[in-house]
C-alpha cells in the first residue's frame, strides 16, 4: 500500500515565550545603538508576534486534523459496524471545523504580514509558505461542500468494504458516484474545468500535471513492456518456483514473522502498533503514535510480509520527522511521491533479496517449521516472481507501474472525458485484457480492489510510480556513500539504512519541494534512469536474460 493519514505530532516548546524573549533582548539592545535600529526591533518583534499567533493557529488546525486521522484509523480496524453513523457525522464535523479555522479571516492576513517580512527563517518561510497553499485552495471551498464530503467519503469506506467482499460493484455504485460527482464540483470551485484531473494530480504531488505523467509513463511502458514479454518467453524454460499447494501459514505465525522483520527495520513498537484492515495503509496520528496495518492470506506468507514491509517504510517516515516541527507543515512529510519512495525502498530494494533472506530466513523457520527447506535464493525468486496477476499491491516491479497507468488512464477517462461510473468495470476489465493479456474473473479483482476511490482519493495513483523512481535513485546514492546495500543487508544490522535516510529525508520533512528533497538527498534531480537501470539488471539477473 498504500495510503498514509496526514502526520501530526506535537511541537515541543513554546514559540510565543522563545520569540517574546528574542523581541525584548533585542529592542532592549538596539535601542541603545540609534533610531534606526529601534525601528528594526521593534519591526523584527512585530513579525514574531505575528508569527507567534500565526502559528498557534496552525496547531490547532493539525490537531483537528490529528484527531480526524485517529477516528479515520480506528473506523478501518476495530470501530463496531453500527458506529458508522456518528462516525460520519462527527468526521464531517471535524473536517468543517477544520475548514472553517483554516480560512478565518485573521489567517489570511497573518499570512499575508509574514509573507512580507525578510525576519524569517527557512523553516518559518516554509511553514508560511505552505499554509498560504493550503489557504488559497480552502478558501475557494464553501464549509459545507467540505463537511458534506466528508461524510460521503466515511460512508462511502464502509460501503466499498462491503461491496469488495461480496464482488458487488452495483451495491456500491450510488457512494462513488456521489463522490465523483462531489469531487467534479470541487474542481469546479478550484475553477479547473479546462484541466480536471490537474487539479487532483497537484493534490498529491504538487506541481504535477497530465503533461508530466504522460511523457513519463510512455517512456517507462517503452522500456517495461519489452523487459515483461522477455521475462515471460523465458518463464517457458526458467520456471518460477512456488509455494506448496495446500500448506497453510497461520495468521499467529505470520503476525509473529512480520513483527520481528519490522522491528528490525527500525519501527519503535513503543511508540505505534500493528493491525488488521481490509487495505493496508500507515498513520501518523500523535507525537508517539504511528500505527500501520496489514492483511492476511493463510495460503500465502508474502503477501502480508511485503505489505509489512512497505507500511512500516511509512511508518519509519512518521516516526522520524522532526519533533520539533510537529503540528506544523515544516514538520509534515513533503508529499505522496516522496513517501511512497519510502515504502517501496523497505519492500522491493530490501525486501526483495536474497540479501534480506540470509537475514530473515531464520526467523521465517522459527514461525513455519513445517515449510520446504528453502535457501535464500530460492525464496527470493518466489517473492520476486513476475506475473501478469490482478492485484496491484501484491504486484512485482515489473508489472506494477503497468498497473498505476492503468488507473491513471481511467481517471483520466472520468474527469477529462466523463466517463459514466456506471462504465468503470467494462472500461477497466477491457483494459486489463489489453495491456495484461488476461481476462478479470470478478469485480473484486478488478475495480474495486483499491480503497482510494472510497476516499476519494482520485490523483493518488501516481505518487506510486513516483515512489519507485525516487526509491531506486535513493539507493544509488545510499549504495555511493555506506558500500554494498546487499552485504549491510546480509548482516542483519539495517540500522546504518535508516541513519542514512534520517537527515536526508525524514527531519527535512516540507522544507523543501520533493523535487529539491530528492537532489539534496542524492546530489541529482529526480529522473527515471536510475529505476529502469535498476529493474532491468535485477529482473535480467534472475531471468537469464
Amino acid at each position: 500500500y498504500e495510503r498514509k493519514a496526514a502526520p501530526y505530532s506535537h511541537r515541543h516548546g513554546s514559540t510565543t515565550s522563545m520569540c517574546g524573549n528574542i523581541c525584548i533582548t533585542n529592542s532592549t539592545h538596539l535601542h541603545e545603538e540609534s533610531h534606526t535600529s529601534v525601528h528594526d526591533g521593534w519591526m523584527y518583534g512585530i513579525s514574531m508576534q505575528a508569527y507567534s499567533a500565526f502559528i498557534e493557529r496552525v496547531k490547532d488546525i493539525h490537531r483537528l486534523g490529528a484527531l480526524q486521522g485517529h477516528l479515520g484509523w480506528d473506523q478501518e480496524t476495530i470501530m463496531p459496524a453500527k458506529g458508522s453513523e456518528a462516525r460520519s457525522d462527527i468526521l464531517s464535523w471535524l473536517a468543517a471545523e477544520r475548514h472553517t479555522r483554516l480560512v478565518d479571516d485573521e489567517m489570511g492576513r497573518l499570512l499575508t504580514q509574514l509573507e512580507q517580512s525578510s525576519e524569517l527563517d527557512d523553516d518559518q518561510q516554509a511553514n508560511v509558505r505552505e499554509m498560504r497553499r493550503a489557504y488559497d485552495k480552502a478558501i475557494q471551498l464553501p464549509a459545507e461542500f467540505v463537511a458534506a464530503f466528508a461524510k460521503a467519503k466515511s460512508e462511502a469506506l464502509l460501503s466499498w468494504q462491503k461491496a469488495r467482499a461480496e464482488s458487488d460493484f452495483l451495491s456500491f455504485l450510488p457512494q462513488l458516484e456521489s463522490l465523483i460527482n462531489m469531487t467534479k464540483k470541487k474542481i469546479a470551485y478550484y475553477g479547473g474545468e479546462k484541466n480536471p484531473y490537474d487539479v487532483l494530480l497537484d493534490e498529491y504531488e504538487v506541481g504535477m500535471k497530465v503533461t508530466d505523467y504522460d511523457p513519463l509513463f510512455a517512456g517507462l511502458r517503452a522500456r517495461l513492456v519489452p523487459l515483461l514479454q522477455n521475462i515471460t518467453e523465458a518463464q517457458i524454460t526458467r520456471p518460477d518456483p512456488t509455494l506448496p499447494e495446500g500448506m497453510r501459514f497461520s495468521i499467529e505465525a505470520q503476525t509473529e514473522f512480520c513483527l520481528k522483520v519490522s522491528e528490525a527495520m527500525g519501527f519503535d513498537f513503543s511508540a505505534g502498533r500493528m493491525d488488521a484492515s481490509t487495505h493496508p495503509f500507515s498513520a501518523g496520528l500523535w507525537p508517539g503514535d504511528t500505527r500501520f496495518t496489514t492483511r492476511f492470506d493463510e495460503k500465502d506468507p508474502f503477501s502480508c510480509l511485503y505489505a509489512v514491509m512497505h507500511e512500516t517504510g511509512h511508518a519509519l517516515y512518521e516516526q522520524g520527522l522532526a519533533r520539533i516541527h510537529s503540528l506544523t507543515p515544516r514538520g509534515d512529510a513533503v508529499s505522496l511521491g516522496v513517501h511512497e519512495s519510502q515504502s517501496r525502498f523497505w519492500e522491493n530494494q530490501i525486501g526483495r533479496t536474497t540479501a534480506f533472506w540470509e537475514t530473515a530466513l531464520p526467523w521465517f523457520r522459527e514461525q513455519f517449521p513445517d515449510a520446504p527447506d528453502w535457501k535464500p535464493e530460492e525464496l527470493n525468486r518466489i517473492a520476486n516472481t513476475v506475473s501478469k496477476g490482478f492485484i496491484r499491491v501484491e504486484a512485482d516491479e515489473v508489472t506494477y507501474n503497468l498497473h498505476v497507468m492503468l488507473r491513471y488512464e481511467i481517471e483520466k477517462k472520468i474527469f477529462n472525458e466523463n466517463l459514466p461510473v456506471s462504465d468503470l468495470p467494462a472500461t477497466w476489465n477491457a483494459m486489463f485484457e489489453e495491456w495484461f493479456d488476461v481476462q478479470v474473473p470478478n469485480d473484486t479483482m478488478g475495480c474495486l480492489q483499491d480503497i482510494h476511490w472510497s476516499m476519494g482519493a482520485f490523483g493518488y495513483f501516481p505518487t506510486y510510480t513516483l515512489g519507485n523512481l525516487y526509491a531506486a535513485q535513493l539507493l544509488e546514492s545510499m549504495q555511493s556513500d555506506l558500500g554494498d546495500i546487499d552485504t549491510l543487508v546480509s548482516s542483519g544490522d539495517w540500522s546504518s539504512l535508516l541513519q542514512w535516510l534520517r537527515p536526508r529525508i525524514h527531519e527535512q520533512g516540507s522544507k523543501m519541494s520533493p523535487a529539491e528533497l530528492i537532489e539534496y538527498a542524492t546530489g541529482s534531480p529526480p529522473s527515471p534512469e536510475p529505476f529502469l537501470r535498476y529493474v532491468e539488471a535485477k529482473y535480467g539477473s534472475l531471468y537469464g536474460l
